[in-house]
């Protein structure tokens, strides 16, 4: 099959379309030919040499598709309901740019009826991150109030639309006043340049001084000590990635006085059981608001992973995502799906 490779640590440039024998699905697991794969932050660490696969998974970067069953456990199919010729989209450890993946059945979920495959292949990261997070580790409730760093990433497109659709009321920052309204028009009550304002002060003023009950931040470094300042009593941190740096300096007295709960997770290295109930939990609570149409997918850019004579439109595709000029998703096809 072809796959697109890391050839060595580096810039974009250093990922090639290759070949690879096809993959076996083992026990509970399941064979996807893949029509799209998503794109997202941790490919670009995982290329760059910063994010470690996990033992037992594949090297091919990707860590979300979407394609049709064409083999798998039968006893692990019949459980979850599922059946070769099926459409699934499926959140992977890795493997995902390539011809043929393979995923647990557990982290699979059928495509949404209305979405083509490629709407299809942007949700599984986010919309696990973000239901991980948010609202179980973060425990966002109906009438609190969210306030998502980047709300024009993938992730924070996911999250403003789901925090809405849930009861929630949703404050934002983005880099630019383009994309503060792209993300009011996604449903954001408020969004904030965080170039040209103090979200601080902005989160105060807005929220009359009381602050947010929960905070999804992405950035860490010195915002972990700001977000502090902004949150109401018995607020919640969740940290999903560290690009402002990995060491915070903190007041502790006003994590001890507000009663705070700050907290964070990786996804890709937790168990199947642990992704299958979340799996389990979109289905239930987040899929219905996808095809009534409530909940959307937002893909910035589509990219043919074959871009010919061993190039692939992963290069392109991360050239995009480390710009950060996106709003919304970026998506790889696969013409032989």
């Amino acid at each position: 099959m072809k796959a697109i490779e890391i050839t060595s640590h580096g810039a974009p440039a250093v990922l090639r379309m290759g070949a690879r024998p096809e993959p076996v699905a083992g026990v509970g697991e399941l064979l996807i030919r893949v029509a799209a794969s998503g794109v997202n932050r941790p490919d670009v660490l995982q290329r760059m040499g910063h994010y470690p696969v996990p033992p037992g998974a594949s090297d091919i970067p990707g860590l979300e598709v979407a394609g049709v069953v064409v083999a798998g456990d039968a006893a692990a199919l019949a459980q979850a309901g599922i059946a070769i010729g099926d459409r699934v989209c499926a959140l992977v450890a890795g493997g995902g740019y390539a011809e043929l993946c393979v995923a647990p059945v557990a982290q699979c979920l059928p495509v949404p009826k209305g979405l083509s495959d490629t709407e299809a292949a942007s949700l599984p990261e986010t919309f696990f991150t973000v239901w991980s997070n948010v609202f179980d580790r973060a425990r966002l409730q109906k009438g609190e109030t969210l306030l998502i760093q980047g709300g024009s990433s993938g992730i924070g497109v996911t999250a403003i639309q789901m925090a809405k659709a849930l009861g929630a009321h949703v404050l934002v920052t983005a880099g630019s006043d383009e994309k503060c309204r792209a993300c009011v028009a996604l449903g954001a009550d408020h969004a904030i340049n965080y170039k040209t304002t103090d979200f601080v002060a902005e989160v105060k003023r807005l929220t009359n001084g009381k602050g947010v009950d929960v905070v999804l931040d992405m950035v860490a470094g010195d915002y972990v000590a700001r977000e502090i300042d902004c949150l109401a009593e018995d607020g919640r941190i969740a940290i999903i990635a560290v690009q402002g740096g990995v060491k915070s300096e903190i007041n502790t007295g006003l994590v001890l006085r507000k009663r705070l709960t700050i907290t964070g997770s990786t996804l890709r290295p937790r168990s199947v059981a642990f992704k299958a109930g979340i799996a389990r939990s979109l289905k239930e609570h987040v899929w219905p608001l996808i095809e009534s149409g409530r909940i959307k997918p937002v893909i910035h850019s589509v990219f043919a992973a074959d871009a010919g004579q061993g190039a692939s439109g992963a290069e392109p595709a991360h050239v995009l995502m480390e710009s950060n000029q996106h709003v919304g998703k970026i998506v790889l096809t696969w013409v032989n799906a």
